[in-house]
């Protein structure tokens, strides 16, 4: 019998295995509990049974060791007592080389995202966002868009390769969902990916900006040029790096959600972990209480609000693709765009600093 005080729930049926914080697997997630029945972990507080996979494990003691005055609750004696088990020797995360990257950062004029973008912005402005968050272009597909993964000491994590239609920025999902990972392609074995948030690199170049979390990476590109009071993240999907290894980058940071519309829900049930690891958070949750019927069933995000709103640029660029001839006549004659103040309305919070919407 086990003299250890804290321990993995013993297996009693499916209700005692759940969800993994970090993999999001279903019923391989075993918490610890305190047979003295005196303190509840929270839930992120167990072991993953994937331990090459995933290798998720936080202890008692990585909980104490975050939270003092729990720590304080327990005689010296207890503390003695408890012996973690032994834990899997965590396998070292895998890398892109950096010469891949900076030889994807070109060919913009094939990129199809890179041309939907620019008939919004103009050329110039998607060609700086393009390279701000270190976006890229694949051969994988035809005009494909990679979207690197760099973490907060500028090292690549991995590549999301994804095609778009230029026309109407949405990914081609038909005949099948044109979304693959760059380690894949180059078929790298043993690969351990250890996801983080895409824009992470931007973090420790501007430490007072609030923060901004989306789920689509373009959506973190569209809302930076609308509203650059912000510093832009996106997680990758609902479920994206809601975890211990990618959260703690965020440590002492005010940051906001921005939920896609239906995922609102989850995202409010992952504050309290984020607080946790001392997160300044709040949920953007208007999207949510006014979208239409239809706008839900679509899946709408913040971007599809803010592309409905059309800057002078995009106005210039359609004049343009309508009459080529304008072009030549810009360029020879080196005119420039004047912009002009419209009434759109805003919601209110505090205002960007050059351009864009308030909140």
């Amino acid at each position: 019998m086990s003299t250890h005080r804290f321990i993995l729930e013993p297996y009693k049926g499916v209700c005692t295995r759940h969800t993994c914080p970090n993999c999001h697997r279903k019923r391989c997630f075993s918490k610890y509990i305190d047979t003295e029945k005196r303190i509840q972990f929270p839930d992120y507080v167990g072991r993953c049974d994937h331990e090459q996979k995933c290798g998720y494990h936080f202890t008692p003691r990585d909980y104490f060791e975050r939270h003092p005055s729990e720590k304080e609750k327990l005689s010296e004696d207890n503390l003695r007592s408890y012996a973690p088990i032994k834990e899997v020797e965590p396998k070292a995360t895998s890398y892109i080389d950096l010469d891949i990257v900076n030889q994807s950062l070109q060919r913009y004029p094939e990129n199809k995202l890179f041309q939907f973008l620019s008939a919004q912005f103009g050329e110039a402005e998607t060609l700086k966002l393009m390279k701000k968050y270190k976006v890229g272009t694949s051969k994988h597909w035809d005009g494909a868009t990679v979207f690197w993964q760099m973490d907060y000491q500028n090292r690549v994590r991995t590549g999301k390769i994804m095609l778009y239609n230029p026309t109407t920025g949405k990914r081609i999902k038909e005949p099948y969902n044109h979304v693959t990972w760059v380690h894949s392609v180059l078929h790298k074995e043993d690969y351990n990916l250890k996801q983080c948030f895409f824009g992470e690199h931007l973090l420790p170049e501007d430490k007072s900006r609030p923060v901004a979390l989306v789920e689509s990476e373009k959506t973190a590109i569209i809302a930076s040029y609308h509203l650059p009071q912000f510093l832009w993240i996106a997680s990758g999907g609902k479920n994206g790096c809601f975890n211990a290894n990618s959260l703690s980058v965020l440590a002492g940071r005010s940051v906001v959600l921005f939920p896609d519309l239906g995922a609102t829900d989850y995202w409010q049930s992952k504050i309290s972990l984020m607080k946790s690891y001392g997160i300044n958070v709040q949920l953007f949750d208007y999207l949510e209480a006014k979208a239409t019927e239809n706008e839900r069933k679509e899946g709408y995000d913040i971007a599809d609000y803010l592309l409905k709103v059309r800057p002078d640029e995009a106005i210039l660029q359609q004049m343009i693709k309508r009459n080529p001839n304008l072009k030549t006549l810009i360029e020879t004659f080196d005119l420039k765009l004047i912009s002009v103040q419209r009434d759109i309305p805003q919601p209110k919070v505090s205002p960007p600093k050059k351009r864009g919407f308030r909140l």
